[in-house]
């Protein structure tokens, strides 16, 4: 039996993850000296900068890399199709979570991202709305006005185009040369085309939630951060959360708490929920879990950009650099062809210099498909079952199709001359045949590992939404969910800077009451 810790309100706030919504929001409330807050990890706490790994610290390893060696990831699979039933799904454990793991590109979601969750009926959440929150995140070191921040916990940068590698130098040329627009700074409102990325790693550092958010705020005494400390499940009195049970040193103890806040990410948000009694009456049941609140919405609805890669010989004149700059410095963003929906696309280019290789990977950045999770056990150490079920949408594999036979064209511009060579895969025959290239992306495709939208914001109206547009779990009081499992749709960018400042709205509406 789990040993209670503390009084009945030990803390004010109790946050569950320390990633990079569940960062922002302990050290935004932890502001107030008055309220105490519990900030707890599942995985270790590295409580100085010195003492961060230097892989971590400096930006050298991504989530990709983790996966491979599990030290600070969750080592998760999950089916992406019919064909790839095992598909890796990088996950930060750490404190700072996947943004002190991922590729640190640092794209805003765009306004349409934010009115169509407002036409969802979350007015608190349109483009009008967010901005503010956006610019209070980021300190952008290259370009100011309107729609960056200058003072913000973040910092962001771009490699300047005379600094890139001459397989990123041709990338961008041959983007040009196609009659694709050159764009400095893809984080404006209207922006589209190929141009450097934005990135979180300025001055040679990884500007984490870790190091960005909580560093600056660990002097304070009503800020309690515990490492290694796995939150099994909230706890729930009548319709009201009153803290949450917690796993570490190999005990389970019971944390009280006047408010409970889920930033344990789209996989494990949804899980906490379910093992606590919350979620799809009949799917609790049937894992002899006590049914405390109806929502069919919890683990449903799940998105994600889906991306396939394209490799190419090096050409045998190219003469791999001895010491690369990172794997994700330009990027083209555009609409596909026939789309309604802008932006949906992105390709990047990198190289695999282990394989010597040119890769291009093509994503795309507003799915129709839908996946799901799902408890395995009512166990909470066992990890839940992820179904991301990619391309099942047909629009979803014609558009990604495009964005493939797009990237084999464009390998053929003579700006690639001297970089790539022969394709090596996909074979030049499956380009040619629907049904042979959509059976390569079945089995290629791969998460761009920005899992969202488990746990949707929406009125109670909507039968399928969990929290309501402050992020208030229905039905419980005392209990919301801050990350990206809110959303009601993958934004079109990469997720971490929505991420955060979905964590510095909550943190602001819990401010107000």
């Amino acid at each position: 039996m789990p040993t209670r810790f503390g009084s009945r309100h030990a803390y004010d706030v109790i946050v569950a993850g320390a990633g990079s919504a569940g960062a922002a929001v302990a050290a935004r409330l932890s502001e107030d000296p008055a309220r105490s807050v519990l900030l707890l990890e599942a995985g270790p706490d590295f409580p100085t900068l010195e003492s961060l790994p230097s892989e971590i610290r400096n930006g050298l390893a991504t989530g990709a890399d983790m996966a491979v060696s599990g030290t600070y990831d969750w080592k998760l699979s999950a089916r992406a199709t019919s064909r790839n039933p095992n598909m890796p799904v990088p996950r930060g454990r750490i404190v700072g979570g996947t943004s002190s793991i991922n590729g640190q590109v640092w794209l805003w979601g765009i306004p349409e991202d934010f009115e169509d969750w407002a036409r969802r009926g979350n007015d608190e959440w349109r483009w009008t709305k967010v901005l503010p929150y956006f610019r209070k995140v980021e300190t952008d070191l290259d370009f100011g006005g309107d729609f960056h921040g200058r003072e913000g916990p973040i910092r962001v940068r771009r490699h300047r185009l005379q600094d890139l590698t001459r397989d990123q130098i041709a990338f961008h040329e041959a983007c040009i040369a196609s009659g694709w627009p050159a764009t400095p700074d893809h984080n404006l409102p209207d922006s589209w085309g190929v141009g450097p990325l934005p990135l979180n790693d300025a001055d040679g550092l990884r500007w984490s939630t870790h190091v960005g958010y909580l560093l600056p705020a660990r002097h304070r005494i009503n800020l309690t951060i515990r490492g290694n400390a796995r939150v099994t499940r909230v706890l729930v009195e009548g319709k009201r959360a009153v803290g949450v049970e917690v796993s570490s040193g190999g005990q389970l103890q019971r944390v009280f708490a006047g408010e409970v806040v889920l930033s344990a990410n789209a996989i494990f948000s949804p899980q906490l929920l379910m093992l606590s009694g919350i979620g799809p009456a009949d799917h609790l049941r049937s894992h002899g879990i006590p049914v405390i609140a109806d929502l069919p919405g919890v683990g449903g609805n799940l998105r994600d950009h889906p991306t396939v890669a394209m490799r190419w010989e090096a050409d045998t004149g190219y003469r791999v650099p001895e010491n690369p700059i990172g794997p994700q410095k330009v990027a083209l963003r555009y609409t596909a062809e026939g789309s309604k929906l802008r932006n949906d696309m992105i390709t990047v280019m990198r190289f695999r210099y282990d394989l010597k290789q040119a890769v291009m990977s093509a994503g795309l950045y507003l799915a129709l498909s839908e996946g799901s999770i799902r408890l395995r056990s009512a166990i909470p150490f066992e990890s839940p079952l992820i179904d991301y079920n990619l391309l099942d949408d047909p629009y979803d594999r014609q558009r990604l199709r495009d964005g493939v036979r797009m990237q084999a064209e464009l390998a053929r511009h003579a700006k690639f001359e001297g970089v790539a060579g022969d394709i090596v895969d996909p074979a030049e025959d499956t380009l040619g045949s629907d049904d042979a290239l959509d059976e390569w992306m079945l089995r290629q495709v791969s998460t761009m590992q920005h899992i969202s939208s488990t746990c949707k914001l929406g009125p109670a109206s909507d039968p399928l939404a969990v929290v309501d547009q402050y992020c208030r779990v229905h039905g419980i009081e005392g209990l919301r969910v801050a990350d990206t499992s809110v959303m009601p749709d993958c934004v079109r960018a990469n997720t971490n800077a929505t991420t955060i400042m979905i964590g510095e709205r909550v943190a602001d509406f819990m401010k107000q009451g």
